[in-house]
């Protein structure tokens, strides 16, 4: 049990998915971890994702403390706050000066944008783009489904649909996307309750129009640089605000999926 709960995880990416992972991690008792992202991130439920601490200087998720450090020799202060640390790390640089035991790929890129089975003693990918036994150790699932979770160690996990997971029979109609490419600037919160046809924000004067009633939740950050037809933002058609400020079901699955796999590992 001391070797398991000194286990060091790096974390790429500190998005939705990723933060669930580091919930869970972080309850049951795995709390060396260092999470990346971007300098500027472009998380859409940035009410439950970590990412926010690098523009912010800290975030909490459901009661866990992510705080920002801009040195990785300065990770060890945070651990001592009871805190998961967070660095920008673009240049992916952060796995070579942290030497982790574990390394999480939740970039959540459809595609393998730079892990390698030799980042460390155990490699974890998220979804479709990694190869079991050449890109990572092992392999997740995380398309919703029958598979939803489940380890390949050989293998990979299946394609990307391009279809948004469905919620309450809604599935396309409920994502916002870039209607060109430009600035983003919305007065807009996650939690709103809005209806079908309304505008949340604009594209280079362009309104993001709503095709769903139901509650925001997830937009990205007013001011943000987007590209046409990017995600930045999602309806919940439920309309229930205080799902938008806690963990999805499916980020909790995978949450699981990932301790087991270190489980198996290390145990």
């Amino acid at each position: 049990m001391t070797k398991l709960r000194n286990i060091t995880i790096l974390i790429r990416g500190a998005g939705e998915m990723a933060s669930g992972i580091a919930c869970r991690l972080y309850r049951s008792n795995l709390r060396r971890i260092i999470m990346t992202d971007i300098l500027e991130p472009l998380a859409v439920r940035r009410a439950v994702s970590f990412c926010e601490a690098i523009p912010d200087g800290s975030q909490i998720v459901e009661g866990i403390c992510a705080l920002r450090i801009d040195k990785v020799s300065d990770a060890p202060i945070i651990w001592e706050k009871h805190a998961i640390p967070i660095i920008p790390d673009p240049e992916n640089a952060v796995k070579s000066q942290f030497k982790p035991d574990v390394v999480i790929d939740a970039v959540m890129a459809k595609k393998n944008t730079g892990a390698s089975i030799g980042y460390a003693q155990f490699v974890i990918a998220l979804g479709p783009g990694f190869m079991s036994g050449s890109d990572a150790h092992c392999v997740i699932e995380t398309n919703r489904g029958h598979d939803l979770g489940r380890l390949f160690y050989s293998g990979s996990a299946s394609p990307d649909t391009g279809v948004p997971g469905e919620i309450a029979g809604y599935t396309h109609d409920r994502v916002l996307r870039a209607p060109c490419a430009g600035i983003f600037l919305s007065d807009s919160k996650i939690g709103d309750l809005i209806i079908n046809g309304q505008p949340i924000g604009s594209v280079s004067g362009k309104k993001v129009l709503t095709k769903v009633n139901g509650a925001i939740r997830g937009l990205i950050r007013s001011g943000s640089t987007v590209t046409k037809g990017l995600k930045i933002g999602d309806v919940d058609p439920r309309g229930i605000a205080e799902y938008c400020f806690s963990i999805s079901e499916k980020s909790r699955a995978i949450g699981g999926s990932v301790l087991e796999a270190i489980l198996r590992r290390y145990n």
